[in-house]
């Protein structure tokens, strides 16, 4: 089977459009979280907190034939592969277009206003204000085939669309087909576009965090004064590849993806499976041929809901046991949905090369039903490991486990 590294990356998060400014956020505990004052406005709705991406909009040089079927999430899942693309120094590559390069890509939906005509016709029996480009860019594949398109990729498409684990599975999936065969590259990850029609889903549930007068205070992952979730918005592709194709372009190597796992819970669409989430990321460890004292740092889900947390925290402790340095990048960025498990595989890429790692923003006080684990808390720590885990767990009982390992070329 063949070996699979990232040649390039980008993302674009609340936290900061690269690495750079990412890491500066990271390191000064600056949260992405605001309050949004449009949904003040709707009626009923209790939480007014998100985490946008400040100051985005579609670069000047992109065809507005290109823009009609892109949405918000489609053009931030564009962007960040034309980044990572750059950084993998294949813009233009004729590359593009040999049939070897495909796309695993996700979102939880696709743009939601462009839902709303659909959604409006059925009420209205009218198909006034219809018409094929918002079905394109409300379909749940929209990022994936706007980027396939716009980068001429002739290769496999895989579309995720799984919640939570969307980015995580894009990336999995992407991971599987190089490492069968199946492509020499592929382009994976997630996006999400902040809207007031996913915050409500958790404000309903009563798992949406109703510090409207405290943004940078929540989300509070495994705090015992957590509230709950905070949405968020964003885009994170990293470019997978065969190791002896990176090797023949002269590529340069971030990491390598050295084991990826799935399963379901196949017993409850929202109360999450300790059981379930503990085999996935054996089965990744697995996959990787590692035992679990080889990984040093696991980025946790950790979405700052009551039960989610409590039952992660006792499935990482049940593989790794109390050692572990874990932390959940949610208090800074929000939970960005379909984009999380890509945004937080890039971080947390960049953060193992960097040999220093994030705290979980807002933890202070461990909520004494989580199982006792090495939580990183108050500022960054220098860890030196080679191996890191990069777990996701989405409703309807999907669970991802992603294992990544620095590189140094071997």
């Amino acid at each position: 089977m063949r070996r699979v590294v990232v040649t390039g990356m980008a993302g674009l998060s609340p936290i900061g459009q690269s690495w750079q400014q990412a890491r500066a956020a990271l390191e000064a505990g600056r949260s992405g979280v605001r309050r949004i004052e449009a949904w003040e406005r709707i009626d009923g709705m209790t939480t007014w907190l998100g985490a946008p991406v400040a100051d985005f909009e579609p670069p000047a040089h992109y065809p507005r034939k290109a823009l009609r079927t892109m949405g918000r999430v489609a053009q931030l899942a564009v962007r960040a592969t034309e980044l990572a693309l750059a950084d993998a120094g294949l813009a233009g590559d004729p590359l593009l277009a040999s049939g070897e390069v495909g796309v695993a890509y996700g979102s939880t939906v696709g743009s939601p206003p462009d839902a709303v005509d659909f959604a409006l016709m059925l009420e209205r029996n009218t198909t006034r204000g219809v018409n094929a480009t918002k079905y394109l860019r409300m379909m749940s594949h929209t990022a994936a085939i706007n980027i396939g398109v716009f980068f001429g990729l002739r290769g496999r498409i895989v579309p995720t669309s799984s919640a939570c684990t969307s980015g995580s599975q894009g990336i999995g999936f992407g991971y599987e087909a190089i490492r069968f065969g199946r492509a020499r590259i592929m382009v994976c990850g997630g996006a999400e576009e902040l809207s007031p029609t996913q915050a409500i889903v958790f404000d309903t549930l009563g798992e949406a965090s109703r510090r409207n007068e405290e943004a940078s205070a929540t989300p509070r992952p495994f705090d015992a004064a957590r509230d709950g979730l905070v949405i968020g918005e964003g885009a994170a592709t990293l470019v997978l590849e065969e190791l002896e194709s990176a090797r023949a372009r002269g590529a340069r190597i971030y990491a390598e993806v050295v084991g990826f796992a799935t399963n379901s819970d196949g017993e409850h669409v929202t109360q999450p499976r300790i059981e379930s989430m503990s085999a996935v990321m054996r089965m990744a460890l697995a996959d990787a041929g590692l035992a679990p004292q080889a990984i040093g740092y696991v980025n946790a889900h950790g979405t700052a809901t009551a039960i989610g947390d409590v039952a992660e925290s006792k499935a990482t402790a049940d593989v790794f046991g109390p050692r572990i340095p874990i932390s959940s990048l949610k208090g800074h960025i929000g939970h960005t949905l379909g984009a999380c498990g890509a945004i937080e595989a890039w971080l947390t890429i960049e953060m193992l090369r960097a040999h220093r790692f994030a705290p979980t923003l807002n933890l202070v006080d461990l909520d004494p039903e989580c199982a006792p684990l090495d939580y990183i808390v108050g500022a960054p720590r220098d860890i030196d490991c080679e191996y890191a885990m990069s777990n996701n767990f989405a409703f309807g009982g999907v669970n991802t486990s992603l294992v990544f390992r620095r590189w140094e070329g071997a």
